[in-house]
């Protein structure tokens, strides 16, 4: 049985991890589908099993449903099994799975990306330790784990055994913080270094008229969404942090971010109706409008994030962009949080009637042609292939209709096999000067992976451990679900919002009653001994780092 512990055999599952990806990558052609069995014709009938599947309302109509449709009769026609899929909201797969295994309808194979509801299935003994199913009836599966021993890390549980299966991706910068240059040139300003200069940039560009129209219709940063947790990570307030090799809960880091966030506030340089933009739809439509200076964009650097640049151009002709790295605050300088790259998606039902049959069918979803199919359809039907051997959509609109949906059956798949393929680096051809802009501003997100520049948290969110229910009942009593919930929530935002009617140091108090009220204390006792537990075996932000380093090495 594979195990890895400490730094140095982490650092050779990152190697491992990330070092064939390149050679996985850029395929030169797609194997042809795969045979259902690999053997004759007088093979015995094919076994069925249930596999749970989102339900997310994109399957058009004449495509079918989610329970049948031309990719479900794909992978029963090429798969080693029959699978009838049960379906469950996306939204709202906790309480549905509940339903189902209350009245033992639960599926064989449950997909579900909540890792805290994947332990809770573990705590209720729910699914079954699959080790020696894997070592009997696996060929794909087993052999991905020999390549890259952080899926075996990742996948066990606390009795040592392996649960869970789950897949590799490309990890990086998921956002980016942007600022426009243009702006900067006009008003004759810096990049802003410190959370200082970022505020008088900030006023320069909700007072200074930066669009140059005559009006008072700018704002100069935004607190909604991601941009609220841009001015947290910029302080490296994300609650529970690493420090002298302990876990603990930083108030110094808290009262800081508070501090800053009421600054903008009382200097009237955010938009007052944040606390209404939940989403950040509201700031995301003043930057594409060009009224917004600084903003902080999810997936960024993927298709999407080219599409609303081009947006932005449309709407702004002489927009110019930046990426502007989190300025440097008195406990250090951090990043947002990166992409994860091992991510555990699938369970096996402790009552499925042919765990056998469960396991080759995950070797069947692990394969690279499986995802590569699934991904970019049929060579000929979808897609052709350039000379890198990357999918190139034959038509576009043909694809959104038949490939728009295929996401929730590929998710036990690894998506780093399409390695450069899926960058936007290699898919963005500079023919236009807003592609070559695009691709320009693309390669500062490195700003945001570097180890100097820690993201601040000391696990990625998927890696965090599973609260016992007594503890996530006090954790969401006193944060919610975001810093901005919760009773802490309610401070902070009294804060923000109350000039000088409810200061910091009124919010900093009623905190910290709060939290001695609501037995924070468990809290800090539970992840102090998590961490000196678990240090040497749990995935942890470092080991991204490695995972990133290790990528980085094998490109040159």
């Amino acid at each position: 049985m594979l195990r890895i512990n400490g730094k140095k055999s982490a650092a050779a599952a990152a190697t491992l991890l990330l070092g064939a990806m390149s050679m996985v990558a850029c395929s030169s052609k797609e194997e042809t589908a795969p045979s259902a069995t690999g053997q004759g014709a007088t093979e015995k009938p094919k076994p069925t099993i249930t596999v749970s599947a989102y339900e997310r309302g994109r399957v058009p109509a004449e495509e079918g449903t989610m329970e049948k449709n031309r990719w479900t009769d794909w992978i029963n026609a090429n798969g080693p099994v029959n699978v009838k899929y049960v379906l469950v909201p996306r939204n709202e797969s906790a309480q549905k799975f509940n339903t189902l295994f209350a009245s033992n309808t639960a599926p064989d194979i449950i997909n579900e990306y909540d890792t805290n509801y994947r332990n809770k299935l573990y705590d209720q003994k729910q699914i079954q330790p699959i080790d020696e199913l894997i070592e009997k009836y696996s060929t794909d599966y087993k052999q991905l784990m020999e390549q890259y021993p952080t899926l075996r890390k990742v996948g066990t549980k606390p009795d040592g055994k392996l649960y869970e299966t789950g897949r590799l991706q490309n990890t990086g910068a998921l956002y980016a913080v942007i600022i426009r240059a243009d702006w900067l040139e006009k008003l004759n300003l810096s990049v802003p270094q410190t959370p200082e200069e970022l505020l008088e940039v900030a006023k320069a560009f909700t007072f200074n008229d930066p669009d140059g129209n005559g009006k008072k219709d700018t704002f100069g940063i935004s607190l909604s969404s991601f941009s609220g947790v841009t001015i947290d990570n910029m302080f490296g307030n994300v609650g529970f942090v690493l420090e002298n090799d302990t876990i603990s809960w930083n108030w110094d880091r808290f009262k800081a971010a508070m501090s800053f966030k009421k600054q903008l506030f009382d200097q009237g340089v955010v938009d007052k109706d944040f606390l209404t933009d939940k989403n950040g739809e509201k700031a995301k439509k003043d930057w594409l409008a060009g009224k917004l200076g600084i903003y902080t964009m999810q997936h960024a650097y993927n298709d999407a994030g080219y599409t609303n640049y081009e947006t932005l151009k449309s709407n702004v002709p002489t927009a110019k962009i930046l990426t502007l790295p989190l300025p440097k605050t008195q406990f250090g300088q951090f990043s947002m949080e990166l992409g994860n790259p091992v991510q555990m998606t699938t369970v096996i039902n402790i009552k499925a009637k042919d765990p056998e049959a469960a396991i080759k069918f995950i070797d069947f979803m692990s394969r690279k042609d499986t995802m590569l199919t699934l991904r970019n359809g049929l060579e000929g039907v979808h897609h052709t292939l350039d000379d890198n051997g990357c999918a190139i959509p034959i038509d576009a609109e043909k694809n959104t209709k038949e490939l728009g949906y295929t996401g929730d059956y590929w998710m036990m798949s690894s998506t780093s096999f399409e390695g450069k393929c899926s960058s936007l680096e290699t898919k963005l051809k500079p023919d236009t000067q807003n592609k070559k802009d695009y691709l320009e501003f693309f390669k500062n997100k490195t700003v945001y992976e570097s180890p100097d520049r820690p993201y601040p948290a000391f696990a990625l969110s998927e890696h965090m451990p599973t609260l016992p229910t007594e503890l996530q009942t006090i954790s969401n009593d006193l944060r919610g679900a975001k810093l901005d919930e919760g009773k802490l929530g309610e401070a902070v935002t009294k804060a923000i919002v109350s000039g000088s009617s409810y200061s910091v140091d009124q919010a900093m108090a009623d905190a910290k009653s709060a939290w001695d009220k609501l037995n924070g204390k468990k809290l800090e006792e539970f992840y102090a001994k998590w961490y000196a537990e678990n240090k040497e075996h749990a995935f942890l932000t470092k080991d991204v780092y490695q995972i990133l380093a290790d990528s980085k090495k094998n490109q040159k």
